[in-house]
């Protein structure tokens, strides 16, 4: 099986009213990275609050505290989010250069290995609010902002990390990292979700579609089970023994999880090694990359 990659998403943009357990303080989102870290994840995944109004901020700053805190205490990967455009009310009306400003600052100080860099927009929209008559919000992504997530990726040299909402953000995600030389390989996420509408849901036939794809358009690439509003753990045996990785958290749980980020990380881990794999140090990730 060899060594399966785990991943913490301690956050998302999600405040506390949507999901309470989060992390929002850079003290609490360190000392859970650091937690989830020693349990077994080898990637934390973390979004910057601004801790007077609890909501999302993209502060470089506040982001190589984290990273920094984390980084003091264990060895993992950790890296940041991009500004989600149109989400908690924000326009879509930023430019590429303004996504990834905070991105830039970080990787000129080496402090991360990988980043996002999604290729494609989706509408975000929950199943339980459609039929009250709301429509969500467009997670955009414009061509111009993905190639320069991947040219800032080649310049400084970290891994552009993939979240595929849709089968076709795998196809787009390859060819233009193709057309970007010197590109360090994307990693990519599957998201499934079952309270969003987009994607699939969590089945062994959507991931054994994921796959099939992924094979077509990079073969080889690094890929992860992972989403938002779903629990993944079925799909982490039929990851495991298909060669993928895994990433859990509250980022992805279902709203309102009655469990914490430790538990979602223990939980993984045990699952994992009953389906025969062995959780990977981040010294694994880094030799893999």
């Amino acid at each position: 099986m060899g060594a399966v990659w785990l991943e913490a998403a301690l956050n998302g943009p999600w405040t506390r009213d949507i999901q309470p357990g989060i992390p929002i303080t850079v003290d609490e989102i360190v000392a859970e990275g650091v937690a989830c870290a020693d349990a077994g994840a080898a990637i934390i995944h973390v979004h910057a609050f601004d801790e007077a109004t609890g909501r999302q901020c993209d502060d470089w700053q506040t982001y190589a505290r984290i990273i920094e805190g984390i980084r003091a205490r264990c060895d993992a990967l950790v890296y940041p989010t991009i500004p989600f455009p149109g989400a908690m009310g924000d326009p879509n009306a930023m430019t590429g250069g303004q996504r990834f400003s905070h991105t830039a600052e970080l990787a000129k100080r080496g402090l991360i290995d990988c980043a996002v860099v999604d290729p494609g927009s989706v509408q975000i929209a929950g199943f339980d609010r459609i039929a009250a008559g709301e429509t969500g919000f467009l997670y955009a992504n414009p061509g111009d902002h993905i190639r320069a997530g991947l040219e800032l990726a080649a310049e400084h040299g970290f891994h552009p990390g993939y979240a595929i909402y849709e089968p076709g953000f795998t196809r787009l995600g390859a060819a233009l990292h193709a057309a970007v030389p010197n590109c360090p390989r994307p990693i990519y996420r599957f998201m499934f979700s079952e309270g969003f509408a987009f994607g699939f849901s969590p089945q062994d036939w959507a991931l054994a579609a994921h796959r099939r794809l992924l094979d077509e358009a990079a073969p080889g690439a690094p890929w992860m089970v992972a989403g938002l509003r779903v629990d993944i753990t079925p799909l982490i045996e039929p990851a495991v023994v298909s060669g993928g990785h895994v990433r859990v958290g509250l980022e992805d749980a279902p709203w309102g999880s009655a469990r914490s980020n430790l538990d979602w990380v223990t939980d993984a881990v045990r699952r994992i090694e009953a389906a025969g794999g062995t959780p990977a140090t981040p010294d694994q990730v880094r030799a893999a990359l």
